[in-house]
């Protein structure tokens, strides 16, 4: 959830970058800071906590200038420390930048740097971006060069903006992959730079949007945009409307478009604080249970509603696999009328996106009253659930999500999930720190992966909507931990286009669903190479003789599922666990272009609401 804001031009920058950053504080952070450039040289000035403690900071040591960059950081490599805070400096002090994002590869890099003699000060990722900012520098001469070699360097999804005292009149953004926006606002002999477009709407609203793969140099007079690979490119300036709510929404159509395409972001946010890569360890500091509590639980009820309810059934797969403690999942609008007798070791995991959902408030009362502890796995900072969850919540920090058909929210739970059930295999003994480190880097990786699934099904769903909107019924069918998801995809699909939609356990279809298969109807399978795979094929087989038309979805290179599905869509490979955040993303897309072609409201479909507050 970092904030980024970047000014040139002729107003203080002090003022236009501090005043950026406090409009993004909607987004979470935990330290800030800011680069000017001016007379006095180049000036950092960071601090600890909210943004007053910075302002209270620069009141005393001011910091003057036309130029300047500054960052609020939710911490993901290092603690939350003055030191850890944005923005970092390269080795002669010199260049300095500010990130979004996470950089998969930084303990390779920082070790090539370290062997080549760099001294690092942070335990952060963004330091290892700096000092190659620095190391190319040295080499070229050119700040534009030295950023396009260093983003070449790193994977995983970024947003960097650099800036050099060797050239007063630039910045220089890149944008890699989707975990991180990149907006440029033009004004009259001024530029802006932002993370998102709340932060510079005061001061104009004709912007450019970074595409992945972007660099721009930045200028008083605007912007010269190239691709890394050095190739000029054109990006249309896009007029923004004043209206708070057309700005939200910026270039996409509607929120659900938008809070799809934000979930490389979304999932970054999840882990931001929370993993040490190095130590193998996860950090989950909002929670109150200590670790003897976490070794006395001997069984979890996991409650929820609707897509809460999916994320609830793969946390159940998570925690029993990770922490080998017993998993019970209820709909948490049955809960408490089950007269459920829970135990005195028992622990009560709330999912909900707004904290606000009355069936979850009240499977919890129910769990206080038995005297069990409860977290909320929760989105919407300071809600209730997150106020009466006596163990603590657990934020997924996914941002708001507008959209009544959850996207962004669903993947962060899942992701989310994950952690914790690292968290209690961790706390239990059930895990090593060397068997906690292959999922923290698979995690790592996890955002980029997912850009890479909007960016290649996107188009392919837009074709499955064109031929299949006019379906009046639609089947989806997964196995193990895909099965949840065959759920959730089907909830997608009902929920906004209004076609009735089934998810099914695939190996169950032909105990009376496969009696609705003909050449009308059709069925979604969900079928990466995992340990049921070949379980899998056979269910197709069993689709395909009955007429039915398969839409799978399914790991990259798989020529064996190509050849026996009508429709394909492919995703990485990742830890089976994981692999449910990829599968998910073409069934959200899908129901998303269909919805579209029917002419639904998909942002407030009919007949629900975001926040459930009745029974």
């Amino acid at each position: 959830m970092c904030g980024i804001v970047g000014y040139i031009g002729q107003r203080n920058a002090t003022d236009v970058v501090v005043g950026g950053l406090q409009r993004l504080e909607y987004r979470g952070y935990d330290s800030a800071g800011i680069a000017i450039l001016g007379a006095e040289g180049l000036q950092l000035r960071r601090s600890v906590g909210k943004l007053a403690n910075l302002i209270t900071r620069l009141a005393s040591e001011p910091a003057a200038g036309s130029v300047g960059m500054g960052h609020t950081r939710w911490a993901t490599h290092g603690g939350v420390t003055e030191i850890n805070a944005h923005p970092h400096r390269d080795a002669s002090g010199e260049i300095v930048v500010i990130q979004n994002g996470i950089v998969e590869n930084y303990l390779e890099l920082k070790g090539r740097l370290m062997e080549a003699g760099h001294t690092f000060l942070s335990q952060t990722d963004t330091e290892v971006i700096a000092h190659l900012v620095g190391v190319y520098f040295q080499q070229t001469g050119s700040l534009e060069t030295a950023v396009r070699h260093a983003m070449a360097d790193l994977r995983g999804g970024n947003a960097v903006v650099a800036l050099c005292i060797h050239a007063p009149d630039t910045l220089v953004a890149a944008r890699l992959g989707n975990a991180g926006g990149v907006v440029i606002g033009l004004g009259e002999d001024e530029t802006f730079i932002a993370s998102d477009i709340p932060a510079i709407l005061d001061y104009t609203r004709d912007l450019i949007f970074l595409e992945d793969r972007d660099l721009a140099v930045i200028t008083r007079e605007g912007a010269r945009i190239t691709r890394l690979d050095g190739t000029p490119v054109t990006r249309p300036i896009t007029n923004i409307s004043w209206d708070p709510v057309a700005a939200a929404k910026g270039d996409f159509k509607h929120f659900m478009q938008k809070e799809i395409a934000e979930q490389p972001r979304a999932l970054t946010d999840v882990l931001r604080g929370r993993i040490d890569q190095e130590a193998g360890q996860v950090f989950l500091d909002d929670l109150k249970l200590d670790t003897n509590a976490l070794r006395r639980i001997d069984r979890i009820y996991a409650t929820a509603c609707g897509t809460a309810w999916h994320a609830g059934l793969m946390a159940k797969f998570m925690i029993e696999h990770f922490a080998r403690v017993r998993v019970e999942v209820d709909y948490a609008s049955e809960f408490r009328y089950r007269e459920p007798v829970l135990g005195a070791d028992a622990l009560l995991l709330a999912i909900t996106q707004s904290g606000e959902t009355v069936d979850t408030l009240a499977a919890m009362e129910e769990a206080r009253t038995q005297g069990v502890p409860s977290i909320a796995l929760v989105n919407a900072i300071g809600s209730q659930a997150a106020r009466v969850a006596d163990g603590g919540p657990l934020y997924l920090h996914a941002g708001p999500e507008i959209g009544v058909a959850s996207t962004k929210a669903f993947t962060s739970m899942l992701a989310a999930s994950y952690l914790f059930a690292l968290y209690l295999g961790q706390a239990r003994g059930t895990l090593t720190p060397n068997q906690i480190r292959p999922h923290l880097q698979a995690l790592i990786e996890l955002p980029g992966k997912v850009a890479q699934v909007l960016e290649s099904a996107a188009p392919i769903c837009v074709q499955l909507a064109d031929r299949f909107h006019h379906a009046t019924n639609a089947l989806f069918l997964g196995r193990q931990a895909n099965y949840p998801i065959a759920l959730e995809g089907a909830l997608k699909l009902k929920e906004i286009s209004y076609i009735h939609a089934e998810g099914y356990p695939a190996g169950e279809m032909k105990h009376g669903p496969v009696a609705l298969i003909d050449e009308h109807m059709p069925v979604i399978c969900i079928a990466p190479r995992d340990g049921i795979y070949e379980k899998m094929l056979s269910n197709i087989e069993q689709v395909k003789a009955r007429g039915g038309e398969v839409i799978a979805i399914g790991s990259q290179g798989d020529d064996l599922l190509a050849a026996k599905a009508s429709h394909v869509i492919t995703v990485p490979s990742t830890l089976p666990l994981l692999q449910p955040i990829l599968t998910v993303i073409p069934l959200q897309l899908l129901a998303y272009e269909v919805a579209v072609r029917r002419g639904c409201d998909v942002d407030q479909p009919r007949n629900l609401a975001k926040s459930v507050t009745v029974e």
